[in-house]
């Protein structure tokens, strides 16, 4: 093997890599904002609307890093592992 092919097998695996470890931290953000805003919500019932609101704007932000980490696994996969 050449050392292209190494090339193309350490992008494959590091794009592997990044997409499996940088969607679990978003996945626990995620659950942790949802389940605290249903307890929040199970508190104080006539602030849910406000709750919402601020619940959706966290999630699109622990959102972000998940696109992230998937941008950095389709530029090894198509860009570098090319």
């Amino acid at each position: 093997m050449d050392s292209v092919n190494w090339v193309k097998v350490a992008a494959c695996i590091g794009a592997g890599i990044a997409i499996g470890l940088g969607s679990m931290g978003p996945a626990l953000g995620q659950g942790f904002v949802g389940g605290k805003a249903c307890e929040s919500i199970g508190k104080k019932p006539e602030n849910a609307g406000l709750i919402t609101r601020t619940m959706i704007v966290a999630l699109a932000f622990v959102e972000s890093s998940a696109i992230y980490a998937l941008l950095v696994a389709l530029v090894l996969m198509f860009v570098v592992a090319r």
